[in-house]
C-alpha cells in the first residue's frame, strides 16, 4: 500500500497520508515523501491550489511509535539530521509559493497538529482534537513552535505548547488555529469547493507574491518591510496578471483565472 496518495482534478492537487492503520504517524521517510510530493506540486503548473488530507479516522497522530523507539538509538548527528529534514518539510510548506489546505477529518497531535499549523487554511471536523502534546513525553514542540507563534502570537501558543493538552476544534477556531468547522458529511465538498473557489476568482502570480510576502515582511524591521512592500507592489503592477485583472475591471468583465 502507498503511505501517500497524490491526484491533479481541475488545478487542485491532492496529497493523502495514507497509513490509516498507524493513524497517519509520522516517520522520517513519511516526511521526506511529503516533502518530495509538495515540491513536486510546486513545481507543476497544472497546479494552482494544494490539498493536504487523511485516510481513515486520525488525521495525524504525531510520531510513529517504532520511529520514536529509534530515535532513542540516534547519535546526535543522526537526531539533528531527522530534526532538520522535518524542519524542511514545514517550511516548505508554509513557503510554498502555492495556497496549502488542511482537510483535518479527525485528530491532529504533536507533528500532526503540526502539519495542519503551517497551511494556509485549515478545515475540520467539530470531533477533532489539536494538540502539541510533546511534553507530555518529555519531548519539545520545537520546530512548529517558530510557525505557531508567528500565527497565533506568543501568549496563545505558550498556552498550547506548555501545557501540552488536547483543545476542540472549537477553541482550535477561537484561537485562530483553525479557519473553520465542517461537519464530516460535508468536508470533503466543502474543501473541494473552497480550493475551486481559490482557483477561479484569484490569480496565481498574486497568491504567490502574497504568500512570499507575508513570510519575508514578518522578520523585517518596520521600515525595511514598507520599502519591501512598496518594491513588490511596483513589481506587481507589471505582471500579466495585474494587466489583464485591471483590464476587466475597468471593463467591467468578470474575469476567471
Amino acid at each position: 500500500m502507498n503511505t501517500l496518495l497524490y491526484s491533479i482534478s481541475n488545478r487542485i492537487a491532492s496529497i493523502t497520508l495514507n497509513r490509516p492503520d498507524k493513524r497517519n504517524a509520522l516517520n522520517n521517510e513519511i516526511v521526506s515523501e511529503l516533502t518530495d510530493a509538495f515540491n513536486q506540486a510546486e513545481q507543476d503548473d497544472r497546479v494552482n491550489v494544494i490539498i493536504l488530507k487523511a485516510a481513515g479516522e486520525a488525521f495525524c497522530a504525531g510520531a510513529d511509535l517504532s520511529y520514536l523507539q529509534q530515535l532513542q538509538k540516534n547519535s546526535l548527528e543522526e537526531n539533528l539530521a531527522d530534526s532538520t529534514n522535518l524542519k524542511n518539510l514545514y517550511r516548505k510548506i508554509y513557503t510554498l509559493s502555492k495556497p496549502v489546505i488542511a482537510q483535518v477529518q479527525g485528530h491532529a497531535l504533536a507533528g500532526g497538529c503540526g502539519l495542519a499549523t503551517v497551511c494556509d487554511f485549515c478545515f475540520s471536523v467539530p470531533e477533532a482534537k489539536f494538540g502539541y502534546t510533546e511534553v507530555k513525553i518529555g519531548f519539545i514542540p520545537a520546530v512548529v513552535m517558530v510557525f505557531l507563534i508567528r500565527k497565533i502570537g506568543d501568549g496563545k501558543a505558550r498556552q498550547l505548547l506548555l501545557s501540552g493538552d488536547a483543545i476542540s476544534a472549537d477553541e482550535a477556531l477561537e484561537k485562530g488555529l483553525i479557519t473553520r468547522i465542517v461537519q464530516q458529511s460535508d468536508l470533503e465538498k466543502t474543501v473541494l469547493d473552497f480550493a475551486g473557489h481559490l482557483v477561479t476568482t484569484n490569480s496565481a502570480t498574486s497568491m504567490k507574491i502574497t504568500k512570499q510576502m507575508i513570510a519575508e515582511v514578518q522578520n523585517l524591521p518596520l521600515d525595511a518591510a514598507l520599502n519591501y512592500a512598496a518594491n513588490m507592489n511596483a513589481q506587481a503592477r507589471a505582471t500579466d496578471d495585474c494587466k489583464r485583472g485591471i483590464a476587466a475591471f475597468l471593463n467591467k468583465e468578470k474575469i476567471l483565472w
